[in-house]
């Protein structure tokens, strides 16, 4: 079987690429020929340079593909190329909608549509949906899981572009498509939680708002483990997944871990209200456009942070998929901070 990765320098794809291979397949790392490949180094890997942003330039890219193929395409593709950061709300449209349409568009005109397309999308799509408390007090959790009856209503131009590239597939007749939408994602390799654990390192835990919160993760491999599930599930084709741990968590229980994972330091706790986190991603947001450069922290990041409800409905994925979590998080948490450790990021 020949399974084709895109994004596979990025942090899921290196880890989609190395499962791939465990399971005997022949991979192909689909990536820009400026990315980097410090995680796609086992012996056996194909790699795939694919310009997304370049219609008729990725067109020839895959003509070169299908040659070496033997004139044929991949039995699957799995799409998990896309931007998490950008320093203008184009960048996103630009790679996550139009690279995914881009992508699709040359597969059909190459004649290489695959057995099973993949599409790691995302739980921002549906935006601050169930934010209207259902429970009161002495309830565990105030607040409802978003299902995927909802209507999405992405409150990020990250959350939008994806939105209108599932929204596109939807539209390609005879594409055999899944999508997968993780919440947060966590695990070695990843950045974004890594600054909470350096902060964290540094005897400094920042939250934002006053209201509860209730947040939901997804290790990385149990991320993996869906995609693989996705390519030959029957009931899936036309259909999305939320994709968590199972679980609910209050905004401390993560920081809480991460601090144990590394020693019990003292940390000083400071919650600051929303309007202050607004100011904070304004003014990062457009110093980092001013300097030609990208963020965490910028108005797309505070709408996710200031969201009070992350909670999702992950039964459609178990019964439908077979998806079933392997990590608790805290098993996860102390996974990703002894890779950081033995990284020297930490």
């Amino acid at each position: 079987m020949t399974i084709l990765v895109t994004g596979a320098s990025g942090f899921i794809g290196s880890y989609i690429c190395s499962e791939g291979l465990r399971q005997g397949m022949e991979v192909w790392a689909g990536m820009r020929w400026s990315s980097s490949k410090q995680y796609l180094t086992e012996p056996g890997l194909k790699f795939a340079t694919l310009d997304l942003g370049k219609p008729d330039t990725l067109r020839e890219q895959l003509r070169d593909c299908k040659r070496r193929l033997g004139g044929r395409g991949w039995d699957y593709v799995v799409h998990a190329a896309g931007a998490t950061k950008s320093r203008r709300r184009e960048g996103f449209f630009r790679t996550n909608t139009e690279g995914t349409r881009n992508l699709v568009e040359a597969l059909v005109a190459e004649g290489m549509m695959p057995r099973r397309f993949v599409f790691v999308s995302s739980l921002s799509v549906f935006g601050a949906v169930r934010e209207r408390p259902v429970n009161g007090k002495g309830k565990p959790w105030r607040y409802s899981p978003i299902l995927d009856t909802d209507t999405p209503q992405p409150n990020t131009a990250y959350g939008e572009s994806k939105l209108l590239a599932e929204r596109y597939l939807a539209t390609v007749e005879g594409l055999p498509y899944v999508i997968l939408r993780p919440t947060g994602v966590y695990g070695p390799r990843e950045k974004d939680y890594f600054l909470m654990a350096q902060s964290i390192k540094r005897h400094v835990d920042f939250a934002v708002g006053y209201k509860r919160q209730e947040i939901t993760f997804v290790y990385v491999m149990d991320v993996v483990q869906a995609v693989f599930k996705a390519l030959d599930s029957p009931e899936a084709v036309g259909k999305a997944y939320f994709l968590s741990d199972g679980e609910v968590y209050d905004s401390r229980r993560f920081s809480d871990l991460l601090q144990q994972e590394l020693g019990d330091p003292w940390v000083l706790h400071i919650k600051a209200p929303l309007w202050f986190l607004w100011l904070v991603c304004a003014i990062s947001g457009t110093v980092s456009r001013w300097l030609g450069k990208t963020t965490t922290l910028n108005l797309d990041k505070y709408h996710i942070l200031a969201q009070r409800n992350w909670q999702c409905d992950i039964g459609p994925a178990r019964r439908e998929l077979g998806y079933e979590p392997q990590y608790s998080l805290p098993r996860g948490v102390k996974e990703a901070v002894n890779w950081y450790k033995a990284e020297g990021w930490l």
